[in-house]
């Protein structure tokens, strides 16, 4: 069931923990080399993948704060570049590579597929955080990789470039955009009447697209730890628990 959301501030968690300590891996996907920073999840908890947006890549300072939230809040982070050092300068020339949804995903599949053999386990519940045109490229392999993706978040993304990928989605979806960035609202709109998984979508007051207004990227911030720690929950075996 959809539902948009238009309050204000999340309540913050009383028992945030420090922000994880993290390491350089290199995954490989399709015979390319990709950098990324891993803060590994706790023994009961799950990961999220980041997918940064348009001319952006692993260092982004905003997802790199929502990632230290999601780890003060017990769950592990991967931040990965999904271009290339030589794709970045090709990308900062043409633009092109930004909007290639399907490169992106794809990338984004191999990842999901690493982080499942890297920690050998196969209950690891891994959610993705999307920005912008990476929010398309999070819902198309969250709808390649069912059984292993199990919550999505978009933050000021697009959605509707997913395409018909949007319909399979299974996993959860929150949606976040900005008050203050009408195009994108209307396009996330339309794009949450197209999902038939659970989803909602939250709308900051007042924020426009990259969220720099005072508060706005810490209200995001609460949102995505409150989704991911409702949807990465391990299901317990005994159906008699939760």
């Amino acid at each position: 069931m959809a539902h948009e959301d238009r309050r204000g501030g999340a309540e913050r968690s009383d028992a945030e923990r420090a922000p994880a300590a993290q390491e350089t891996v290199q995954i490989t996907v399709g015979g390319v080399a990709l950098d990324g920073d891993l803060a590994p999840p706790p023994r009961t908890g799950g990961i999220v993948l980041f997918a940064h947006g348009s001319g952006s890549s692993r260092h982004s300072p905003r997802n790199r704060r929502v990632a230290e939230h999601l780890q003060r809040a017990g769950l592990g982070t991967l931040l990965l570049d999904l271009l290339t050092a030589d794709e970045e300068q090709l990308d900062l020339r043409s633009r092109e590579l930004r909007f290639d949804i399907g490169l992106l995903a794809r990338r984004l599949v191999g990842a999901v597929d690493w982080l499942a053999a890297h920690f050998s386990a196969g209950e690891l519940r891994v959610g993705l955080f999307g920005a912008s045109t990476g929010a398309a490229a999070a819902l198309v392999a969250a709808a390649e990789r069912p059984n292993r993706v199990t919550a999505v978040v978009s933050r000021g993304g697009r959605p509707d470039l997913a395409g018909p990928a949007l319909e399979r989605v299974m996993a959860p979806t929150l949606l976040i955009v900005g008050g203050a960035d009408p195009q994108v609202l209307a396009l996330n709109r339309q794009a949450a009447g197209r999902l038939a998984a659970e989803h909602r979508l939250k709308v900051v007051p007042g924020a426009g697209h990259l969220f720099e207004e005072p508060g706005a990227l810490d209200e995001v911030a609460r949102q995505a730890a409150a989704w991911f720690l409702t949807h990465l929950q391990p299901m317990s075996a005994d159906p008699s628990v939760g």
